[in-house]
């Protein structure tokens, strides 16, 4: 498959081009409204400091869906005891700078470069990109964040300064999405983490079939706050050794 070139027009070739490893196009820009596009037609931008913008659409998909979604025993205690506040939308920058400052192993520079975290922060000010915080004692210790579209949520990366922060974070989060009737999560690609909270593969021509009926599904601009009451609930259901 070619790899496209892109110029300044905010247009992608369609992402069933893409080639078997996922890229699909190089170049453009990241103003928020092609990312937006990109978002809405099953791509995502993915790169590092070094390298030039690159757009992919991942084959397989990795999704997490509510019928899937299920919480292993002792992260459930943690979310039962009540170890961290979690909230959303209050510290979107904050969580997008511990995310981009983490290291990881294996892994020198980062790929939320300048130009993707300003995008982002224009996203969130416009209502949809967002982040599930942990906070201990005041302190933000972990959270996510991700872009939400419809009822399309897409995660993007997370961080934790203490054990399980950023796991309780997404526990809340997803339940919430869920609750709204957000069909799925889009994981992007396989990790074994998000492999534990039931993620699975989805082929590439099913994602994008059933893509377009999230998008247009009812919209919930940001910023978002969890319901009145609302509090992570567990059953058998979703249940994980």
């Amino acid at each position: 498959m070619p790899v496209f070139a892109l110029d300044e027009r905010h247009e992608f070739p369609p992402a069933r081009l893409a080639s078997h490893g996922g890229l699909l196009a190089v170049g453009g820009d990241l103003d928020p409204d092609r990312v937006l596009l990109a978002y809405r037609s099953g791509i995502f931008p993915w790169y590092s400091e070094d390298q030039p913008i690159l757009w992919f659409s991942p084959n397989p998909r990795f999704v997490l869906r509510p019928d899937s979604f299920r919480v292993q025993r002792s992260l459930k205690k943690r979310v039962r005891r009540g170890d961290f506040e979690v909230r959303l939308d209050t510290a979107f920058a904050e969580v997008i700078d511990g995310c981009r400052d983490r290291q990881r192993p294996g892994q020198t520079g980062t790929w939320i470069t300048d130009e993707l975290r300003a995008s982002c922060l224009a996203l969130h000010a416009q209502g949809y990109a967002h982040s599930a915080e942990a906070w201990r004692d005041g302190k933000l210790v972990g959270g996510l964040y991700g872009i939400g579209i419809g009822q399309f949520f897409s995660g993007e990366s997370m961080f934790a300064e203490e054990p399980d922060a950023s796991k309780v974070a997404f526990v809340w989060l997803a339940q919430q999405l869920f609750a709204w009737g957000f069909g799925l999560i889009d994981c992007q690609v396989h990790t074994e983490h998000l492999a534990r909270f039931g993620a699975a593969d989805l082929g590439r021509r099913a994602y994008l079939a059933g893509l377009p009926a999230l998008i247009e599904g009812p919209h919930r601009p940001g910023p978002w706050s969890f319901d009145p009451g609302f509090t992570p609930q567990f059953s058998a259901e979703n249940d994980a050794p």
